[in-house]
């Protein structure tokens, strides 16, 4: 059985080991010691700050995303869960139930290839190419528009 529902706080291990582990790979080019400074920042935006929805399948968590203000935050997927969909899946959860005329909004790095791929598949558009000046790395700002 499959579901996407809200976050609980027991997800939360979960969730922050497929949050660390993915940004390990995605953003490889950052050193690992930044996601591990902001982790438990992240945890309490996470279940607290942030719209946060996991994907369950058969009891387990295989990916989860996170919104603040209709930006994507996070994304990620357990790497053996990849390419089934559930990041679609997760996506489109939240662009059903945003107002007409919203918009989705993610970064994305430069270096993220596979990142851009996915949101583009999914018809977000590059609406602003800008220097993440904090790693002095280009990000593409993507954009959705529900019509």
């Amino acid at each position: 059985m499959q579901m996407i529902r809200k976050i609980k706080e027991e997800d939360l291990t979960n969730v922050m080991t497929i949050w660390v582990k993915g940004n390990f790979k995605a953003n490889s080019f950052i050193e690992k010691d930044y996601w591990l400074e902001i982790y438990n920042q992240v945890k309490v935006d996470f279940l607290k700050n942030f719209k946060t929805y996991v994907y369950i399948e058969n009891n387990e968590i295989l990916g989860f995303i996170s919104i603040n203000n209709n930006e994507i935050k996070a994304i990620y997927v357990k790497d053996q869960y990849k390419g089934k969909e559930i990041g679609t899946k997760l996506i489109n959860y939240y662009r059903d139930n945003i107002n007409e005329n919203a918009e989705i909004n993610v970064k994305v790095f430069e270096k993220n290839m596979n990142g851009i791929i996915f949101f583009s598949k999914l018809q977000f558009k590059n609406s602003k190419i800008q220097l993440n000046e904090k790693f002095n790395e280009t990000e593409y700002v993507m954009t959705w528009k529900k019509e």
